[in-house]
C-alpha cells in the first residue's frame, strides 16, 4: 500500500548530536568565561586591597618610627641647631632606622639638606612645601625603577607646640613591598587556573541540565516531522523551557486536530470522487452504446440533426475519459493500484503505443534494440501516451520519443525523452504541470482533457520508484523525461 497522499514533508535537518554539541560547547565556553571573568575580578579586587592594606601598614609603621626617633633623638640639641649639630642628628636617626633602610636629611630655618646629596635630589618640591608649611606629608615615588616612600615631619617645641625650624626628611625604600604584592599577584594567578578548570564540572552539569529538554525538544520535533503526530513533551518545572514545552504540546494537539481533519476531509473528497465515477460509469456505458448507433447513422440525418448527434458523442467520449481518469487516481489515492511487473523490450512497447493510436508518422522515434527492463506494460503504454498526447496536442511538431540507458552498470537508469518544438512551459508553470487539474491555460478550461493526464503519468512513474521531469529545450519546446531504475529479471506482479 501506497502512503496517503496528504502527509507531513521530510525534513532534512543536521544530527542530534552536531546540534547538541554544538550547544553544549556554546555553554561550557560561556560559564568558564563567567568563571574566569569572576575570578580574574575577584584576584583584581584582591589584589588592589592587598596592596593597599601593605603599603599602609608600612607607611603608618615607618612613619611612627619616625616620629618616635625625631622626639627621642631632638631633645639632646640645643636650639638654634648649628650645621655640625645638624649633620650629628641626620646620622643618629640614620643608625636609629638601620632596621627600615631609610635614609634622612634634615634641614634648619629653610637651610640646605643635611646631607644635601638626598633630599636635593630626591625629596620631591611639592613634599617640601608642605612640610616647610608645617605640615607633616608623605609621597610614593619611583626613583630608578624602584619604589620609594618619602616623608616630611615639621619638629615643634614640646611646650608650645611651636614650629622649631626643624625638618626632618626620610626616604624608605619599598622593594620588600612590592616584592610581598607581587607574590600576592603570583598566588592569585596559580590559584584562578585551578578555579577555572574546577568550574568545567558545573559547567558541563550545567550544560547537560539545559540540553536535556532541548534534546527532548528536538526528539519531538522529528517524531512530528515523521507523522507521529500524538508526541507530546513531558513538562518539569517553571522555567523558559518548561514554557517552551507547553507551547510546543499546544502547537502539536492543534497540528494533529487539523490535520485529522484535513485527512478526514480528504478522504471524503477521494470517496466522493471514486463513488461519483463508479455511479457514472452504468449510464455512462448506455449513453455511449446509444451515442455509438447514432453516430452510425449521422450520415442518413438532416444536417442540424447530425451536428447535434456528432457533438453528443464528443462529449460523452470527453465524459467518458474523464471519469475513467477520475477512476484512476482514486485507485492511486486508496493505494489500490497494482503493478504487474514483466520482462519487456523497452523500445518494442514504446512503438505499440505509438502505433495503437496512430502516431508512428507523426512522431520521430530513437528507439534502439536490445534495452530490456521489468515494467508494467501497461502503465508505461499510459505514461507514454500521455506524454505524447500531450506534447503533440499543446506543444510543437515535431515531436520526438528517445529510449536510452545511462550509468555504471548495477546502477544504470532508463530514460524515455519526449521533446516537441512548441513554446516551451512559462518558468513559472514548470513546478505545478503535474498537479491535479492544473491548466496552464486559463483559456483551455474546456479542452478534452480532464487535467489528469500527467497527475496519472507521474503515480504510474513512481509506482516503478521512478521520477519524471518537466523542462525547457536548450533549442526551444518541452522536454519530459521518464527516469526509471534499469532492472531485469522475471515476470513478477507488485
Amino acid at each position: 500500500m501506497r502512503r496517503p497522499h496528504l502527509g507531513l514533508p521530510t525534513l532534512r535537518r543536521p544530527s542530534l548530536r552536531a546540534v547538541a554539541g554544538g550547544l553544549r560547547a556554546r555553554l561550557v565556553v560561556a560559564f568558564l568565561l563567567v568563571a574566569a571573568l569572576s575570578a580574574l575580578t575577584t584576584a583584581a579586587l584582591t589584589f588592589r586591597e592587598a596592596r593597599t592594606a601593605i603599603l599602609k601598614r608600612t607607611q603608618d609603621t615607618a612613619i611612627d618610627s619616625l616620629r618616635s626617633q625625631v622626639n627621642s633623638q631632638v631633645p639632646d640639641y640645643s636650639f638654634p641647631l648649628t650645621r655640625q649639630s645638624q649633620v650629628d642628628l641626620s646620622d643618629r636617626l640614620a643608625k636609629a632606622g638601620r632596621a627600615q633602610h631609610w635614609a634622612i636629611s634634615v634641614r634648619y630655618r629653610g637651610g640646605a639638606m643635611m646631607p644635601p646629596v638626598v633630599g636635593d635630589r630626591l625629596i620631591p618640591q611639592g613634599l617640601q612645601k608642605k612640610v616647610h608649611s608645617g605640615i607633616p606629608a608623605f609621597q610614593r615615588l619611583a626613583v630608578d625603577g624602584d619604589p620609594w616612600l618619602a616623608i616630611g615631619l615639621p619638629v615643634t617645641y614640646r611646650e608650645s607646640s611651636e614650629r622649631s625650624g626643624l625638618e626632618v626628611y626620610a626616604l624608605l625604600p619599598l622593594r620588600e613591598d612590592e616584592a610581598n604584592v607581587q607574590a600576592l599577584v603570583e598566588a592569585a594567578q596559580r590559584g584562578a587556573l585551578p578555579a577555572v578548570a574546577l568550574a568545567a564540572v558545573p559547567a558541563l552539569i550545567a550544560a547537560r541540565g539545559v540540553l536535556r529538554p532541548v534534546r527532548e525538544l528536538r526528539r519531538a520535533s522529528g517524531k512530528i516531522a515523521a507523522g507521529e503526530l500524538d508526541t507530546r513533551l513531558k513538562v518539569t518545572g517553571r522555567d523558559e523551557l518548561a514554557d517552551l514545552s507547553l507551547t510546543f504540546n499546544d502547537m502539536a494537539e492543534a497540528l494533529e486536530g487539523n490535520v485529522a481533519e484535513l485527512r478526514r476531509m480528504e478522504a471524503n473528497s477521494r470517496r466522493f470522487a471514486a463513488d461519483v465515477s463508479h455511479e457514472l460509469r452504468t449510464p455512462l456505458a448506455a449513453m455511449t452504446a446509444v451515442v455509438d448507433v447514432l453516430d452510425e447513422d449521422a450520415a442518413t440525418l438532416d444536417p442540424d440533426t447530425a451536428h447535434a448527434v456528432r457533438l453528443i458523442s464528443e462529449e460523452t467520449g470527453k465524459l467518458a475519459r474523464m471519469v475513467e481518469d477520475l477512476m484512476e487516481i482514486s485507485r492511486f489515492d486508496a493505494g489500490a493500484a497494482a503493478l504487474h511487473l514483466d520482462e519487456v523490450d523497452v523500445s518494442e512497447t514504446v512503438r505499440k503505443t505509438l502505433q495503437a493510436r496512430g502516431w508512428q508518422d507523426k512522431v520521430a522515434a530513437d528507439l534502439p534494440e536490445g534495452v530490456r527492463a521489468r515494467l508494467d506494460p501497461r502503465r508505461i503504454d499510459v505514461v507514454v501516451a500521455n506524454l505524447v498526447g500531450n506534447a503533440l496536442k499543446h506543444g510543437g511538431e515535431p515531436v520526438s520519443v528517445a529510449v536510452r540507458v545511462e550509468g555504471p552498470d548495477g546502477g544504470e537508469r532508463l530514460l524515455i525523452e519526449i521533446a516537441d518544438r512548441g513554446e516551451g512551459i512559462d518558468p513559472e508553470v514548470l513546478p505545478h504541470v503535474f498537479e491535479r487539474f492544473f491548466k496552464a491555460d486559463s483559456a483551455r478550461a474546456r479542452s478534452e482533457g480532464s487535467g489528469l493526464g500527467l497527475a496519472i503519468t507521474l503515480e504510474n512513474v513512481r509506482l516503478h520508484d521512478g521520477t519524471v521531469r518537466a523542462a525547457n529545450g536548450p533549442s526551444g519546446g518541452a522536454v519530459f523525461t521518464v527516469d526509471l531504475p534499469l532492472r531485469h529479471g522475471g515476470g513478477g506482479e507488485v
